[in-house]
């Protein structure tokens, strides 16, 4: 009997995919195309279980689809630009492009073990200048219809490397890399036009019904799209030409709980005092340091400086509120100005609380008309409520039926005007850095911004730069910033700022549908083989990548890249877990945390004896050093054992945790499965008789798999086959049975085992290769149990079991379980004092 090797099966079948072309996608038109896609790695370096259970899942859904007879597309490339490549550039004094390019070609190596149905020749890194030149095409295309446009911005700067960081990037103030507190900045910069779809964002959201809801959800609290009142509260006196205050509020229903006014640091009227007042202009300029984002203010202290002006109350001609320049208000959403209520909002109670302002209630709860205190009463919207002091003069009403009416009593009374207005801002694409996809514009002093010619493209990041010097390269490159302008010919300079990584991740799915194409897209590949059927990545992408990518199908549409029905370019989206592990630590001298390999512990113990302090399932963390390599898996088990396991131990989009006696486990159960299939090709023809038992549990365990595949329920569909290998291993049946139901257990296995189920097939005689035979379909017939299996109790005691027909009488039953030798045992030969029958369920006798 031979043995389960799976370094010898796996490298044989690899490269027998290969040699047959069984994964290269071409556009056919005899067979239904299928579209799955996993969202594509950066290259760091290694490659790591999270990306084990992420490709392996799209890779089951693509084996399978080959099996059902469609035309699968199964593609993967490399989200490569961005800042970890300079940084590591900088540490190593090495190119980033070598870098990336080494990094790539390591994590190729590693994933190719895996088996993975993946179509190589498609792939692309977005640092190709293939790639990047025809993103430079899409942007002048963009430009062009508008969907591009430059302006004046507040932005995160850090001071130290000279660029701007997305807010992300901002922790605690400071920058992420430097450690340098970060400043609001105001840079020209490009933007794309996002804002102007948000209505059509939001409201495609329910069309997407394949989808996770929770990330639907996260996209429509992004997009934020909210009805308010936009209205002026009158200076009581000019100051600076301004003689009031214009303000959006999403709960005009407060405005009698209206007790001061806070404007951005960055409103014009801000700036314009700011000018005649060191003290506000020192305010100003120390609060300009924290990032611009919602989190990063609403954790900041509460920050505030008193203009000395006054508006009027709108409700209150007599009364007035003071003007406070505050670091919570942001510039970017509504006019950069609001009034507090601090009464019935968390974050003005605070500001009240600090400096002493007035706190009034405009509402109380139903039950209860405590007054607030140092908690902030906030009930949901739906919610009714006593009002004490109501514009439009409610008494009982839910906070929403009390802005409606609000709004309208504003605008009846010209005080303001119902406005809807979105949290989406435009998106921000300039990046001061050099690892990214230039912006292909020239500046030239006669015709100002002028957009490259799509002849010149790419315009090509130059190989000899430095970072010796922070900030951006290219910014002192004279002999690739400065270039003749496209339209006059005169010296002009180029746009040294760089896209935003995230442009390269919006649309490299359309571009896989033709790699080589000499423009963005070929149109005829691209109404083939879009949209994506199948989508597949971590919950962490839900808001911006999604959202970016949903704009970017809708742009490439307008400029005539992309189909119309491509407009929402994923049908379907699976949001997997992580893989975690444990992770072993000890203490040095100090007290801090010294972490250690999962390779180093056994027994909870380092090799010296000393046991170490295990925190369990935690995500898996280089820097905490618990993480599981795959190469030394696959090394120890094979591919085959990695993908089974992290498929079966947990519903897919919940967490897995690595641990090696699962892995261990999982290696046991594919090696009798091979000894199993060994022995019944080696086993006697013996008798001929079909064995329906296995056959029908055979069609039922290929009913369960596939509704396990076709839903995501890999585990499910795994521990079916655990049960059905059993069944296999303890069945009776003849040899013809027996090898018609291994190969059919070789089949249902073949997306998640593919090595290991290609030898298997093959040693019993299937045809060809299992990876293109068609997937097994269940008799319906055999999904009917015809029998039922009755326990007997004697004398309330389970005896014994008898399988008779469905509808097989009361009176048949009975006799045929007196008939049984446990029944006549306890008989004796006399009549049973009583027999109880309740069909389909269980035999009473009373002896």
């Amino acid at each position: 009997m031979s043995r389960y090797s799976a370094a010898e099966i796996e490298s044989k079948w690899q490269e027998a995919w290969n040699k047959a072309s069984v994964f290269t996608a071409s556009h056919k038109t005899d067979r239904p195309k299928y579209y799955v896609l996993e969202m594509f790695p950066y290259p760091s370096g290694r490659i790591h279980m999270g990306h084990v259970r992420n490709y392996t899942m799209g890779d089951v859904i693509a084996r399978y689809k080959i099996s059902t007879g469609h035309n699968v597309l199964h593609p993967m490339g490399w989200d490569a630009f961005g800042m970890p490549a300079e940084n590591a550039a900088m540490a190593i004094g090495a190119n980033p492009r070598d870098w990336t390019y080494q990094n790539i070609a390591d994590m190729r190596d590693q994933m190719k073990p895996l088996g993975l149905s993946i179509d190589w020749s498609r792939e692309f890194a977005t640092c190709d200048p293939e790639y990047y030149g025809q993103q430079q095409a899409l942007f002048l295309d963009m430009l062009e219809t508008g969907l591009v446009y430059r302006k004046n911005a507040v932005v995160n700067w850090d001071p130290v490397d000279m660029t701007v960081l997305a807010n992300e990037q901002v922790i605690d103030g400071k920058g992420w890399r430097s450690g340098a507190d970060v400043e609001r900045r105001e840079l020209t910069q490009w933007f794309f036009k996002i804002s102007d779809m948000a209505e059509e964002l939001l409201e495609a959201l329910d069309g997407l019904e394949n989808w996770p809801a929770k990330v639907r959800l996260m996209q429509e609290n992004w997009i934020g799209k909210s009805r308010g009142l936009q209205m002026t509260f009158d200076l009581t006196a000019p100051e600076h030409g301004h003689d009031g205050i214009e303000v959006y509020t999403t709960r005009p229903d407060t405005l009698a709980g209206a007790s001061f006014m806070a404007l951005s640091t960055d409103h014009p009227l801000s700036r314009a005092l700011e000018a005649d007042n060191p003290d506000l202009a020192a305010f100003n300029a120390d609060c300009r340091k924290l990032g611009t984002s919602e989190v990063e203010l609403e954790k900041a202290d509460k920050r505030g400086f008193d203009t000395g002006l006054t508006v009027q109350h709108p409700l209150h001609p007599d009364q007035t509120l003071p003007v406070w320049v505050a670091n919570f208000v942001l510039m970017d959403y509504g006019t950069g100005a609001i009034f507090g209520c601090p009464a019935h909002d968390q974050r003005d109670l605070d500001f009240a609380r600090k400096y002493d302002l007035n706190v009034i209630d405009t509402f109380v709860a139903m039950d209860d008309d405590s007054r607030v205190e140092n908690t902030a009463y906030v009930p949901p919207k739906t919610e009714k409520v006593r009002w004490i002091d109501q514009p439009a003069g409610l008494d009982v009403a839910t906070g929403q039926e009390a802005i409606d009416a609000t709004i309208d009593w504003a605008e009846a009374q010209g005080m303001g005007e119902g406005k809807t207005q979105f949290r989406l801002r435009d998106w921000g694409l300039s990046r001061q850095r050099y690892w990214g996809c230039p912006i292909p514009v020239v500046h030239c002093d006669t015709c100002g911004v002028v957009p490259e010619k799509k002849g010149n493209l790419p315009v090509r990041l130059p190989d000899d730069v430095s970072f010796d010097i922070p900030g951006n390269p290219l910014d002192r490159h004279p002999t690739w910033r400065d270039c003749p302008c496209p339209a006059c010919g005169a010296p002009a300079k180029r746009e040294t700022d760089t896209m935003d990584t995230f442009v390269d991740s919006s649309w490299y799915y359309a571009r896989f549908t033709a790699p080589r194409a000499e423009t963005p897209t070929d149109l005829d590949e691209a109404d083939y083989w879009m949209n994506v059927d199948q989508y597949i990545g971590g919950i962490e992408h839900a808001i911006l990548h999604l959202l970016y990518s949903r704009f970017f199908a809708r742009a490439m549409q307008i400029t005539g890249h992309l189909p119309e029905k491509a407009i929402e370019p994923f049908d379907a989206l699976f949001t997997q877990g992580m893989v975690t592990h444990e992770i072993y630590q000890t203490r040095d001298e100090r007290g801090r945390p010294v972490y250690h390999l999962p390779e180093d512990i056994a027994d909870g113990k380092l090799a010296d004896g000393t046991e170490v302090e295990i925190i369990p399932s935690a995500k898996m963390s280089k820097s905490k050093k618990n993480v599981v390599d795959p190469v030394s898996i696959i090394s120890a088990y094979g591919a085959d054992t990695a993908r089974w396991f992290v498929l079966s131990d947990s519903p897919p989009e919940r967490d897995v945790e690595w641990t090696a006696a699962g892995a261990e486990a999982a290696h046991k159960h594919l090696s009798r499965v091979y000894r199993i299939a060994d022995d019944i090709a080696a086993s006697d023809t013996g008798p001929q008789a079909v064995d329906q038992d296995l056959l029908r549990e055979m069609h039922k365990a290929i009913n369960d798999v596939t509704l396990g595949v076709e839903s995501f329920g890999f585990n499910a569909a795994i521990a079916r086959l655990y049960a059905f290998t059993n069944t296999l291993a303890k069945s009776k049946a003849g040899k013809a049975a027996k090898l018609e139901a291994v190969k059919t257990l070789a089949q249902l296995m073949s997306p998640m085992t593919p090595h290991l189920s290609e030898e298997i097939w093959t040693r019993l005689g299937g045809e060809g290769l299992i990876t293109t035979a068609p997937w097994p379909v269940a008799d319906p017939a055999m999904l009917i149990d015809d029998t039922v299996t009755l326990p007997i109790q004697i004398n309330g005691k389970r005896r014994a079991e008898i399988s008779v027909p469905k509808d097989m009488s009361k009176d048949e039953v009975e006799k045929t379980a007196l008939a049984v030798d446990a029944v006549q045992k306890a008989l004796n030969g006399a009549a049973p004092k009583k027999v109880i029958v309740v069909p389909g369920r269980i035999v009473n006798v009373v002896v």
